[in-house]
């Protein structure tokens, strides 16, 4: 059983936003056995609350969960009434944020949480955090563990249902079944999407591309579709929480995201489920992002978005972001032997607003050490870390 490192409100409302199957009803229903709970995936619910919103909301009482909302966003309406004149508290779960936000932002402003459940961190089936990723050592025992158990962790990702079972063809077929149900056609009803063979060469195009600036003209005429129906798509991925996106970093706060986005899927599973071919340093660079993508949207990471970084001359770090009013540098190498080669635009990457930049580089060797004031992190430290 999972104990999720997510923290609820004690007190308030709160909308919690995650990918299918990312752990968010189990979550709930663990802490909360006792609610009453009802899902808009069941189609009597789901009727009711077209037909009767304000009867479904009375119906459940002041406490309850509410699921996959994001099939009826005016639902929030009928929780907002129940929240102000009946002193109501609702858990809600959205694995869409199409027209969700929208909704919820007009009825709920100030009254919910809105927080974000990922799929799990490595190593959250085991138990709590043992410590911080970028500022402690993770014990060396662990460090060995988590190296045997890095390859699977990058080849079938970290879906809670995926990392509890054994056998990796197990794995596998829920993996496929989660392309074949969630990743598709569930997404393809939601977004109003009808040409699956369209979507799934995005997918794919988009999964061969991983580290590259993203070129949309390139994914329209890849998958055969038109420029339009592509960024329609790729939309569509992203409010389904499938995918997220790094800009450009600039230095400035005003042209900060002015650069090419570069995406990638949250999770490495959805890569082994559309079985695409991707090399070794782009599943490496994909994972390591997606798990601190995950830190950050569970606010243990506090930066409000992640960049990347290109130099005028070359130069690119995988990852930039502020935060606690420094500016963080991190690069991913699948070497176990970095040189100062490895570290060169690290080293050269400069802050021309003063403030403390620490550069990390992430690399495959289980050694904490120091390369040109660059400090090398393995990748096992992700496991367990906070």
């Amino acid at each position: 059983m999972f104990e999720r490192w997510l923290e609820i409100p004690t007190q308030r409302s709160c909308l919690i936003i995650g990918p299918r199957r990312s752990g968010k009803t189990t979550l709930l229903k663990q802490r909360y056995p006792e609610w009453p709970y009802a899902t808009l995936d069941d189609l009597d619910y789901l009727e009711w609350a077209k037909r009767d919103p304000k009867a479904l909301i009375r119906h459940l009482g002041q406490e309850a969960i509410i699921d996959e909302i994001q099939r009826l966003p005016m639902l929030t309406v009928a929780a907002k009434y129940a929240m102000d004149n009946e002193n109501a508290r609702f858990l809600m779960t959205g694995s869409s944020t199409l027209g969700l936000l929208d909704a919820a932002a007009d009825s709920l402003a100030g009254r919910i949480d809105m927080i974000s459940l990922p799929t799990a961190c490595w190593g959250e089936e085991l138990g709590g955090p043992t410590h911080s990723i970028l500022d402690d050592r993770s014990p060396m025992p662990q460090i060995k563990e988590a190296g045997r158990r890095l390859s699977q962790a990058m080849t079938y990702g970290q879906f809670p249902e995926v990392v509890m079972q054994e056998r990796d063809d197990d794995k596998q077929e829920i993996l496929v079944n989660y392309r074949n149900t969630y990743f598709t056609r569930d997404l393809m009803q939601l977004s109003n999407i009808e040409n699956l063979d369209g979507l799934l060469a995005v997918l794919q195009h988009l999964a061969r591309s991983l580290g590259s600036h993203l070129d949309v003209s390139n994914f329209a005429r890849e998958a055969g579709i038109s420029h339009p129906t592509a960024k329609k798509y790729l939309n569509s991925l992203h409010q389904a929480q499938l995918t997220f996106k790094l800009y450009g970093y600039q230095f400035g706060p005003t042209k900060r995201y002015v650069k090419a986005v570069k995406t990638y899927f949250v999770d490495t599973g959805i890569i082994r489920s559309l079985n695409a071919r991707v090399s070794t340093g782009q599943l490496l660079e994909s994972f390591v992002l997606a798990e601190l993508e995950k830190r950050r949207r569970l606010g243990i990471i506090r930066a409000d978005q992640f960049c990347y970084y290109k130099s005028t001359g070359g130069h690119e770090i995988d990852l930039v972001f502020e935060a606690d009013n420094r500016i963080y540098a991190i690069e991913i190498k699948s070497t176990q032997r970095p040189s100062p080669r490895d570290v060169n635009s690290l080293a050269q990457f400069s802050d021309r607003l003063n403030r403390p930049v620490r550069r990390y580089l992430f690399y495959l060797g289980d050694e904490y050490r120091t390369i040109e004031n660059v400090q090398l992190l393995p990748v096992s430290a992700l496991f367990r870390g906070k």
